[in-house]
This record gives structure tokens, sequence and C-alpha cells, in this order.
């Protein structure tokens, strides 16, 4: 049995109908025939068994998937690689097929938080991209592996200077910007201040800072001043 076999008989024992229709209404650009309706814990668990076959790079190899959950299976068994050059290989090959949010939230090699100098290059590459989710990648890159200690203010200047109408990648600025408050408040409160990011992006931002326990009561007060009236 090839691995492509394996895999698609594994995940339909795993076939949940229900929670492929709860699935998909969370990601509601994917149609319903791309969800197999498999829970997270089981695909994650799949793939570090799928990470030890000889084989797998054969289901490396083909591209589209045709399900969500094989999508998943790929950004897992990358996100395991421990490798920075074959990781990366494998994330540059598959990141212009990565067509949702999850997939690309998932996408995260561990590898890249050891590896921060050799990252740097591929985010501004990735940030150029005309490609939805390759952009809201690097933001998340950005968010991960780029704050506390290891912020610079020219990070934060490459994702304030992003300008997009795609709400996904908007929505990914907002979030970097919120867990960057709640890591470097007092470099990041002047881009709120300053109000260096669109109106949605500004607002959502401070939306998302006000949900979050990292951030202080007395900050969270002082940023909802800082909204602006649409």
């Amino acid at each position: 049995m090839s691995v492509s076999e394996y895999i698609n008989a594994a995940l339909t024992r795993l076939r949940d109908d229900e929670f492929a229709v709860f699935t998909q209404k969370t990601i509601p650009n994917l149609s319903a025939d791309r969800f197999i309706g498999v829970r997270t814990p089981d695909l994650r668990k799949f793939a570090k068994e799928l990470k030890k076959r000889e084989d797998i790079g054969d289901f490396l190899a083909i591209l589209p998937h045709r399900y969500f959950e094989e999508d998943q299976l790929h950004s897992f068994i990358i996100s395991e690689e421990k490798d920075f050059s074959r990781c990366m290989e494998l994330t540059e090959t598959f990141l212009p097929y990565v067509d949702n949010w999850a997939t690309c939230d998932q996408l995260s090699p561990k590898v890249f938080a050891k590896n921060n100098s050799e990252l740097l290059p591929y985010i501004d590459k990735w940030l150029a991209s005309e490609h939805t989710y390759t952009v809201r990648f690097a933001v998340g890159a950005l968010m991960r592996y780029f704050l506390g200690e290891d912020f610079k203010s020219e990070y934060a200047d490459r994702v304030a200077a992003i300008i997009s109408d795609e709400y996904y990648i908007n929505m990914m600025r907002a979030w970097y910007f919120a867990t960057a408050l709640a890591k470097n408040y007092d470099d990041i409160l002047p881009y709120i201040e300053q109000k260096r990011l669109d109106i949605w992006t500004h607002n959502k931002t401070i939306q998302k800072a006000a949900e979050s326990f990292r951030v202080t009561d007395e900050h969270k007060q002082y940023l909802r001043s800082l909204k602006i009236k649409e």
C-alpha cells in the first residue's frame, strides 16, 4: 500500500461527518467536500507516525492535496522537521498551496525558533508575496519568533507597512500588534497612539489586546480610549 493510500484509509477510519460540518463553518472559504472531519489531536498524532516513514516524501510531493486534513497533515509533518534547510525547502514548496487560515497558522516549524537570523530573509520575501496565506504566514513568524527579547522596531515597521484588503492578512496583523502589546508594550504603543495602522486593523488590535489576559487592566483602559470611530 502506498503512503497516500495508507493516509486515505486512516483518515477515513477517523472520519466524523458532524465534525466536518463544524470545521467547514470555521473555514468558510473552502467547500464542504474538502473536509473529511478528523480532529486536530488525531491529525497531530498521525503526523508524528507518518514522519517516520521512508516514503513520506511521496505524500509531501503530491500538491495540491484534495482534502483539508491532508493539508493539515502536511503542515504538521513539516513542523516536526529538525533540519533547517530541509524544513525551509518543504515550507517554501508548500506555502503556495496553503489556502486557509488554519493550515497557515498550524504550520509552525519548531526549528525556526533556533535559526532566527537565517529565517529573516525568508520572512522579507514572504511579506512581498501576492499570496494571501504566504503573507499571513510571514506575519505569524514575526509574531512567534521576534517578540520579547528578540523584538526590533524594524520588524513592527514591516507589519505596519503592509497594505491589504485581505481579511486574513489584516486579522493576523492585528493579532501581531495585540501580542506585541502584551510582550513589548512600550515599543508598540506608539504605533497605536500615532495611528500608524489602517482603521480596521487599529481597532481590531485594540479589541484583541483588550481580550488578552496578558495585557494589564490599566493598559486595556488606555488602549480603549485610542479606538478610532469609523
